[in-house]
């Protein structure tokens, strides 16, 4: 017999994609197939993925970029992928059709939802997106990777966490080195895509360090292409090491490594450090959809794991004092690490795999 299909849908970012792989790798091992639907900017985060997964990359377009052709264009190219991705699915049935969210999932599931096969969505912040949004009641299931996850009136979510990749699992809990007078390694990171406001103040921020901690402080910082060479020059020019790319793609090494990350509040960059379990500040983007990175950053923060700085507060003066708070306590730092893995779901790839498993039983039984 064949092996049942699942289609993944995601795109845009790491923060859709990376999730998306750690199904991936759980639903290949359970004896799926796995095929990803997703667009040309989510397949720059494919690299990661098994190779068993078969890619496909699908006609999309958001309202959010490019000027009033591009945005007259958006309905076509949607449409004309949604038709393609019905006709991929006539000739092979999955068996499920999970979203993701960003508006590359919008083709796979639509047409799951034209033709009526088995679908459900995975909202990985604490408040829906626009496209997992305007899905949530056209699908059988809503799973929710932040809790609580601000939901539309009448959907119920299921709370099944941010799943991680098999990288970050094999990190996760990895013993940490409280910070002390000996080499130590902050990792800097504006999600998948850098930010500039971490390019801005945190290389002042370490720079103003007392010299008997910052001549122990190696900075892997990841920036965007743009504010690459500017901030390699601002760390040398400080004497400070640093390691500045615009993409890690051995983060969950970086992460086991760090006395301290300093990051947005993406939900896959909360996840893996409440996986790994480390000390963070976190600085949530202001202007994220229903300022969902400060909802994201909660449960670390009510935890006692991390610290929060608000975007219009977030200065090289106050950071500086954030960041000595930290690796001057070794103590403290270690509450922060045991505190960060309290509120880690390292299960949650298994658990969201077992809901498609599920999904696609009551599916034959329809």
């Amino acid at each position: 017999m064949t092996a049942p299909l699942l289609i993944i849908a995601a795109g845009g970012t790491g923060g859709h994609m990376f999730p998306a792989q750690a199904l991936a790798e759980v639903m290949l091992a359970r004896g799926w197939r796995v095929r990803l639907s997703t667009d040309a900017r989510g397949a720059r985060y494919t690299g990661g993925f098994p190779d068993a997964v078969e890619i496909v990359q699908v006609s999309s377009a958001t309202f959010a970029r490019g000027g009033l052709a591009a945005k007259a264009m958006v309905p076509l190219r949607i449409g004309a992928g949604a038709l393609g991705a019905m006709a991929g699915m006539l000739r092979d049935r999955p068996a499920a059709v999970v979203g993701f969210g960003g508006y590359p999932s919008i083709p796979a599931l639509g047409a799951a939802w034209a033709l009526r096969l088995p679908r459900m969505i995975h909202e990985q912040n604490g408040v829906l997106g626009r496209v997992n949004e305007v899905f949530s009641k056209r699908v059988d299931a809503v799973a929710c990777g932040t809790w609580p996850t601000t939901l539309t009136e009448g959907v119920e979510g299921v709370h099944v966490g941010n799943p991680v990749r098999g990288a970050v699992l094999d990190r996760a809990g990895a013993g940490y080195i409280a910070p002390g007078d000996y080499p130590m390694e902050l990792l800097v990171m504006g999600g998948s895509q850098g930010a500039r406001i971490l390019s801005d103040v945190v290389p002042p921020a370490i720079a103003n360090l007392p010299m008997e901690m910052l001549r122990n402080i190696r900075v892997s910082h990841q920036a965007r292409d743009e504010d690459g060479e500017r901030v390699s020059a601002f760390y040398a020019e400080h004497g400070i090491s640093a390691d500045v790319q615009p993409f890690f793609d051995d983060v969950p090494r970086r992460m086991s490594e760090a006395q301290l990350v300093i990051s947005r509040a993406g939900a896959s960059s909360v996840a893996d450090i409440s996986v790994i379990g480390r000390p963070s500040i976190l600085i949530p983007f202001a202007a994220a959809t229903g300022d969902h990175q400060t909802a994201n950053a909660r449960g670390l923060v009510e935890a006692g794991a991390a610290i929060m700085v608000p975007e219009d507060a977030a200065n090289p003066d106050s950071l500086t004092e954030q960041i000595h708070m930290v690796l001057g306590n070794s103590d403290a730092a270690m509450q922060m690490s045991q505190a960060a893995l309290s509120v880690g779901k390292p299960e949650a790839a298994e658990a969201l795999a077992q809901m498609v498993e599920e999904l696609a039983q009551k599916g034959k039984q329809r």
